[in-house]
């Protein structure tokens, strides 16, 4: 059942040297994140997007209104139900600006939604799929959604913005008050008898330190108004739950089925080239015993000898290949004395504790029980290391598993390595695969499988 995913190691290592920064590939900037955030791109995109929000969201909300009240009231015509999935139509597009516009602005990245379901062609079945499409229906109530929210974010973001920079930089237009207005300065406050001007340099600091605070916070402030826009993007424009959980089973499946060829391959390739090679050669031998049993029995006694060695080596292969395909002490015994087995195959001393009060479903005990045992020959082969250990346990309704080992270190699972193709097979079933190991070492591989009882 060994991979190649021991590959992973080297590719690590490779990573480290010719990518990123040790220091994780972030700039390091002179200014913290609150002093910079007024004048960084992301947050004058994110304000323009609140700014198109308004306009963007008057014109969908008319349409949507618009089209939904005429398709309602033309219901009991004909004419109703078209007019109704034009306007859904509509709103199928609308969002899919929308998502162009997320995508632009604010860096948000929503799949598509599932495709028109049509099982035959024609205007009628187009209309059908449109009104029986839930992203039509949530198309729609984005459309009503988005309007108030709209309002409400451009009001406050176009406010603090506006009153930020205005008192952040009024000592440098305080002069357009007493040149050109004729008062002392901007009025607060103001009646027949009293009033008050921000005039002197006292109150003038004050002002401008309260347009930094303001300034520093607008940022901030558009960030979670439009978090609110995320979420309404994400959850209505993009593809829904189900659809999603759908593709993903599709792709495990994928995976699944890929997986069973590829040892099913396996399973041939190691009986036609390791015991189906091994009993030819021992029914030649056999053979041609046979035939020099009467004129020199010696020889032939000496053949048969060797064709027994040969039957021994076949059965080991054999028994390997079975224990590969599944071991009888996992079936027996369970994972605690099936690990136990491999741990004592490894080339270095294995630690194995297992804390199982019961156990699982024998699909998911022979994935934990082939994941551990990939990941010890993955030590045996690249690790060099000394010293490894093998934790199992229970967690709710999940299997942990850790592998930790003292080598090398630079394990990865990208770049096609052996331990991408055991991440597959884990999220196949639901599974994760986390791999902590910086160049050096140590290694620990956290795998989780879903716990499933009998």
């Amino acid at each position: 059942m060994a991979t190649e995913y021991g590959q992973g190691y080297g590719h690590g290592l490779a990573l480290h040297e010719h990518g990123l920064p040790e220091h994780g590939g972030e700039r390091r900037h002179r200014l913290p994140a609150g002093l910079r955030a007024p004048f960084e791109a992301r947050s004058w995109r994110e304000f323009g997007y609140v700014l198109l929000s308004l306009p963007i969201s008057i014109l969908l909300f008319v349409y949507a209104i618009t089209m939904v009240s005429l398709g309602a009231g033309l219901l009991v015509t004909f004419l109703g139900i078209p007019v109704l999935a034009a306007g859904l139509a509509g709103c199928r597009g609308f969002g899919a600006l929308e998502r162009v516009r997320a995508r632009a602005l604010l860096d948000l990245e929503v799949a598509d939604p599932e495709p028109l379901r049509m099982r035959r062609r024609g205007f009628m079945a187009w209309m059908g799929a449109v009104l029986k499409s839930g992203t039509s229906w949530r198309a729609l109530l984005y459309a009503v959604l988005h309007f108030p929210w709209a309002v409400f974010s451009f009001v406050v973001a176009l406010n603090v913005w506006v009153y930020g920079w205005a008192l952040l930089t009024y000592p440098l237009w305080f002069w357009v008050f007493p040149m050109w207005a004729g008062q002392d300065g901007l009025q607060i406050y103001g009646d027949e008898t009293h009033s008050f001007y921000l005039d002197n340099p006292f109150e003038i600091t004050v002002t401008a330190l309260v347009g930094l605070l303001f300034t520093l916070a607008t940022p901030w402030i558009v960030r979670a108004l439009t978090t609110v826009d995320r979420m309404l993007v994400h959850g209505l424009l993009g593809p829904s739950l189900l659809a999603t959980r759908v593709v993903e089973l599709e792709s495990d499946r994928g995976v699944v089925v890929d997986t069973a060829a590829a040892d099913l391959r396996r399973i041939e390739r190691d009986l036609h080239d390791g015991a189906q090679a091994r009993l030819v050669a021992l029914a030649m031998d056999l053979g041609l015993a046979k035939e020099k049993l009467a004129e020199d029995p010696q020889a032939a006694a000496r053949m048969v000898d060797e064709a027994h060695g040969e039957v021994k080596t076949a059965l080991q292969e054999l028994r390997d290949l079975a224990r590969g395909i599944h071991p009888a002490v996992l079936t027996d015994r369970g994972l605690d004395a099936a690990l136990s087995a491999v741990a004592s195959r490894c080339t270095v001393p294995v630690e194995v504790q297992v804390d199982l009060t019961e156990r699982p479903v024998p699909a998911i005990e022979g994935i934990a029980y082939f994941t551990v045992s990939e990941l010890l020959q993955n030590i045996s082969k690249h690790s060099r290391a000394t010293w490894a250990a093998v934790d199992v346990w229970r967690v709710e309704n999940r299997l942990m598993l850790q592998v930790v080992d003292n080598g090398i270190g630079g394990a990865a699972t990208s770049g096609g390595s052996g331990l991408s193709g055991l991440a597959e097979r884990l999220d196949a079933v639901d599974g994760i695969l986390v791999v902590d190991s910086p160049v050096g070492g140590p290694t620990r591989v956290t795998a989780e499988l879903p716990w499933r009882t009998v």
